[in-house]
């Protein structure tokens, strides 16, 4: 009974003092870094990043002493569905919780939208209507005035302290890696330049909606392109037009005396493509033209409900056209 009493109390003590160990180490790694270091500086977390990898990069950045506790400590404050992507200003002065406190706080950056098919003067609009203090929107339309089409539309999260030219860089290097260095196959196997490719897939942008109508529309129109005749759309009127003060857009319906314009934007009135991009078109609109679907049609019309209609000869268009518009 005596050794039984004895090996209980090693035993009790021993595990009294291994929790009070665990306790101990488990209450110095949560603490700073160095409480001492009070400079801040940016951690970055990218959208959908878990919080074990957030953890790992908190210790390699030396923001935090130990990634596993960490998680622990997000786990127990239930703060895992809060922390939010973004850029934080953290020091080696906090202690763990204040960090994973700070990572739920808002961030130095906003979101912001770039929808497909719209023109450079459109995203710039958007932009300078943000909380983004540095952001001039002429100096954003200066450096970017050769590059209609080639500015990625996405959602992007932009530091408050962005400037236009930092903007128009994250657009251009955007595209670059989603259509320049990803398609590049596709790309040369289409037999188009890059540039026009993107031209095209511009006009399609604008004339299409759906990823399977978009296919068809660059059909057509790459049949149209093959018969040497001119393009025939509306979107490149539009762009001719420019913003419309009465109806506050930049793509109002065109009027039939745009047909009459000497823009070389006309396809009405010239054969192939535009000089260059008309807006910024998205991955859909860019494969379609990769990968169009091939028909026998020449013609589409859209109708009030946003159907399309195809037609193999003009006077069938022309039905389409008094049957699902007047």
């Amino acid at each position: 009974m005596k050794t039984f009493l004895r090996l209980f109390f090693i035993f009790f003590v021993s595990a009294a003092l291994l929790a009070a160990a665990t306790f101990f180490y488990a209450t110095t790694q949560l603490q700073p870094v160095n409480p001492q270091q009070t400079q801040k500086t940016n951690f970055v977390v990218p959208t959908g990043q878990s919080v074990s990898v957030i953890g790992s990069r908190l210790q390699q950045a030396g923001l935090i002493r130990n990634a596993l506790l960490f998680r622990e400590q997000v786990w127990q404050l239930h703060l895992g569905s809060k922390i939010q992507a973004g850029t934080f200003m953290l020091s080696p002065s906090m202690s763990t919780n204040e960090v994973a406190q700070n990572l739920t706080r808002g961030t130095n950056d906003l979101w912001a939208t770039i929808p497909e098919g719209w023109r450079e003067e459109e995203i710039a609009d958007m932009l300078a209507s943000q909380q983004l203090p540095n952001f001039d929107k002429q100096e954003f339309l200066n450096v970017a005035k050769n590059d209609e089409g080639f500015l990625f539309p996405d959602t992007y999260l932009f530091q408050r302290t962005a400037t236009a030219d930092s903007i128009y860089h994250v657009l251009r290097d955007t595209f670059d890696k989603k259509v320049t260095n990803n398609l590049a196959g596709d790309i040369q196997a289409s037999g188009y330049s890059l540039h026009d490719v993107i031209t095209l897939a511009s006009i399609v942008q604008r004339e299409a909606r759906q990823p399977q109508t978009m296919k068809i529309v660059a059909g057509i129109l790459e049949h149209r392109l093959q018969l040497g005749g001119g393009l025939n759309v509306d979107a490149t009127l539009q762009y001719i037009h420019g913003y419309d003060p009465v109806f506050q857009t930049w793509w109002a319906e065109p009027t039939s005396d745009l047909k009459l314009s000497t823009s070389p934007f006309n396809t009405y009135k010239y054969k192939g493509l535009p000089p260059h991009p008309i807006d910024n078109p998205g991955l859909n609109a860019i494969n379609a033209v990769l990968h169009p679907t091939r028909t026998d049609y020449l013609y589409y019309v859209t109708d009030r409900q946003g159907t399309m209609h195809y037609a193999k000869t003009l006077e069938e268009h022309n039905s389409n056209v008094q049957q699902y518009l007047r």
